[in-house]
């Protein structure tokens, strides 16, 4: 019998950086249940910020300390693990967390290790993809990203192409970046499919074909956003405590 495949990907959050409380625990509870484990292995790709250390500390506070995981990290850029390392750690996990960051910068680096095929492989034994920002964005066909910014912080923002494991187009920080909404509304005119666009503190689960939104505070919301024959439209998607169709989700309507 097949292992399920599963995606969580969260549209922002914090998880206790210096001078933040951490506000995505409800999120990151059941990411951790859906590996059937108590003390799941969780393996950290902090790729988009650059292998940042700081970023592997509040994931081993958080996930580890906190809720239990046994974590590790994944540093493609500083360690240059062998393509066979890479895929020994990453199949050795339940849980691949993918942190934030410069999602343009991370998708070259995956593409070039052969990263990406790597993923797809552990996706369908059953390992737990899941991550924030970036980290979401990279399961979508696309992503609606910032990462031009990291150069220039008046850049707008772009179209970047992610590892498909789900035909739409995910959009982050949906609440709380002002530009989001309007770049999007822009970018979706040129797309034929739909965006989901996830608020701050709010995720989409993705379990094979079915899917729900779980959030970590009441105000947070994902949104169904697409044109149709001339009209926009962006749609609350439900939150229900029962899973749904994705296929249904991801048409047109």
């Amino acid at each position: 019998m097949a292992a399920s495949r599963k995606i969580v990907a969260i549209g922002g959050g914090e998880i206790g950086r210096a001078g933040y409380s951490v506000e995505t625990t409800t999120i990151d509870k059941e990411i951790i249940r859906l590996t059937g484990k108590k003390h799941p292995k969780l393996l950290f790709l902090p790729t988009a910020s650059g292998d940042s250390v700081g970023y592997f500390e509040d994931i081993e506070n958080h996930f580890g300390k906190e809720l239990g995981c046994k974590t590790d990290v994944l540093n493609l850029i500083k360690d240059k693990p062998s393509f066979d390392q890479i895929k020994t750690i990453i199949y050795n996990s339940d849980i691949v967390y993918v942190g934030g960051g410069n999602t343009l910068r991370m998708m070259k680096i995956w593409r070039r290790l052969g990263i990406d095929e790597i993923l797809k492989e552990a996706y369908e034994k059953g390992i737990v993809m899941s991550g924030v920002s970036a980290g979401a964005i990279c399961w979508f066909a696309f992503g609606n990203s910032d990462s031009r910014k990291f150069k220039n912080p008046e850049a707008g923002l772009i179209s970047v192409r992610g590892l498909g494991f789900v035909d739409a187009l995910f959009t982050p920080h949906y609440d709380v970046e002002a530009d989001r909404k309007p770049e999007l509304k822009k970018m979706m005119k040129k797309k034929p499919g739909i965006a989901i666009a996830c608020d701050n503190c709010s995720a989409i689960e993705i379990v094979d074909d079915k899917y729900r939104i779980i959030t970590s505070k009441s105000s947070a919301n994902a949104y169904k956003v697409y044109w149709n024959r001339g009209k926009f439209f962006e749609k609350v998607i439900e939150k229900a405590s029962s899973f749904q169709s994705l296929s249904e989700l991801i048409k047109k309507q």
